[in-house]
């Protein structure tokens, strides 16, 4: 008897030890490679070229070699890109009875796309996806402008003089010009047929002799969507104003607008633009930029 109750026992022991061995076993964590979504960055090698091939033909003429000295007075194109996809409120509001335009944007600095979210309802959305621009909206009041025309009109304001490092662009130096008591070097920017949605746009900037840095832009709108061939607004001159250091690029806070008089100075005040919101982000997903499902992808210009 005493056998069969020791042998039972002993059975009992054995299955108990089995149990635990086979728990342990059950918890002992295994490696798992962990997928990384791939983000919105471009390589370091990507930069480096790009920044090498902006550096050897902008600094090969002596108007190049001014934008190329304000890109380092406002941070340095190099920062500039590896800082990140760019996002920005731009708070765009006419004096003269215009549409007023109010978004958070986010762009993509490497390829130029967009992505706008209306301030107050940021479900309704527009965007380029760099091929095709869309919209997400409940009407068409929610946005009564342009949207493919605004998705990177903010952008080549506010990224200036970063925006003039690559092909298609033409610089000329003009003679100087004084603004509001301060010398500036002034640059002349044209464009090569077929470059972007309106290649008869130019822009000539004022860039302090000293601090190297951007205070005026004038500039035509002879965007297709609005003028035929050869027709424009008349041209307005922008003051830039304030300062905000943001990852070490320096950017204006305010931008006015004004029409140009005859002898190229500030006629009538006619907007008042807030820069604010500005920040980088290298982490950004690489799909932030695709058509979203839903959107209405818009054609022509």
């Amino acid at each position: 008897m005493r056998n069969i109750v020791w042998t039972t026992f002993c059975t009992l022991v054995l299955l108990a030890s089995s149990c635990k061995q086979t728990k342990k076993e059950e918890v002992v964590p295994i490696s798992v490679q962990k997928s990384q979504k791939e983000t919105v960055m471009v390589p370091d090698s990507w930069i480096a070229n790009r920044v090498a091939k902006a550096h050897s033909r902008l600094t090969g003429s002596e108007s190049g070699k001014v934008i190329w000295d304000a890109m380092e007075a406002h941070g340095g194109l190099e920062r500039w890109y590896k800082n990140g996809a760019v996002s920005f409120r731009f708070n765009y509001q006419p004096l003269d009875g215009g549409t007023p335009r109010d978004t958070y944007q986010v762009i993509d600095p490497w390829s130029s796309r967009a992505r706008h979210y209306q301030v107050g309802d940021s479900t309704s959305q527009y965007g380029w996806d760099g091929k095709k621009a869309w919209t997400i909206a409940k009407d068409s009041t929610t946005f009564p402008y342009n949207t493919r025309f605004w998705s990177l009109t903010p952008y080549f304001f506010m990224a200036q003089p970063f925006v003039l490092d690559g092909t298609g662009v033409n610089l000329e130096l003009l003679p100087q010009k004084r603004f509001k008591g301060r010398s500036y070097n002034v640059v002349k920017v044209s464009f090569d047929e077929g470059t972007g949605d309106a290649p008869d746009d130019y822009y000539v900037l004022y860039l302090d002799a000293e601090t190297k840095q951007l205070r005026v832009i004038r500039y035509i709108v002879s965007y297709p969507g609005y003028f035929e061939k050869g027709k424009h607004l008349p041209e307005k001159l922008m003051e830039l104003s304030g300062k905000q250091v943001v990852e070490g690029i320096t950017f204006p806070a305010n931008y006015r607008t004004y029409w140009l008089t005859e002898d190229e100075t500030a006629g009538e005040h006619i907007t008042n633009i807030k820069l604010s919101d500005v920040a980088f982000d290298p982490s950004l997903e690489a799909d932030h930029f695709n058509i979203p499902e839903g959107a209405t992808v818009l054609e022509g210009l």
